[in-house]
């Protein structure tokens, strides 16, 4: 149980896939505007992560290492990220269609998102690490765990970067850092400030 809720609170805060790898970074600077697409998509990618990652985990270690395929890998974990993404997509046309038109191009992006493709690579090498670390992933629920655990780190990232982009529009920016000049200052700072947590231990 220390060991999940470790690998939880790491992938959020301390592996930040936007703040410590820079993953999936063009959806997060374009779809950062307010904060209701932002929490839109912060869930869409979470919920293909949970998905996806536990998915390839059990093809990974059950059909590719047995069978000697493991140089696959890419190819399958694309082919089910791209199928969970469909999914989404439908369901969000289906039951949201004003979350759907503001995402716009971006809802279907999410199957070339670095960030879901990123979780399924880290998950893949950390079945390979000593299992005392607390990065180590061992079974399906570790997988599951630090994919729930990645992409609420996500959602946290771009629900914050909504909420000052927000704010910024009222704020007196100099004319030639507006737009996407304060925005990088901005997510520089905020990476800044996540490196507090890099000693965390639970």
């Amino acid at each position: 149980m220390e060991h999940l809720i470790n690998l939880f609170f790491r992938s959020i805060f301390v592996d930040n896939m936007i703040f410590a790898f820079f993953l999936g970074m063009c959806s997060f600077l374009a779809v950062s505007k307010n904060v209701k697409t932002s929490i839109g998509l912060g869930a869409a990618v979470t919920f293909v992560l949970v998905v996806t990652v536990p998915v390839d985990y059990l093809l990974q270690v059950h059909v590719l290492e047995p069978l000697g395929l493991s140089y696959l890998s890419f190819i399958l974990f694309i082919a089910v990220i791209a199928g969970m993404t469909q999914i989404v997509e439908m369901v969000v046309e289906r039951y949201s269609p004003s979350l759907y038109s503001s995402l716009g191009i971006f809802l279907p992006l999410i199957a070339v998102n670095c960030a879901i493709m990123g979780a399924s690579l880290f998950m893949q090498q950390r079945i390979n690490l000593d299992p005392a670390s607390s990065q180590y992933i061992g079974n399906v629920w570790d997988a599951i765990v630090y994919a729930f655990g990645s992409g609420l780190g996500w959602m946290l990232a771009i629900t914050l970067m909504g909420a000052i982009r927000e704010k910024m529009q009222y704020s007196d920016v100099p004319k030639p850092l507006q737009g996407l000049g304060i925005t990088f200052i901005t997510v520089g700072l905020m990476a800044m400030a996540m490196m507090c947590f890099s000693g965390l231990k639970i």
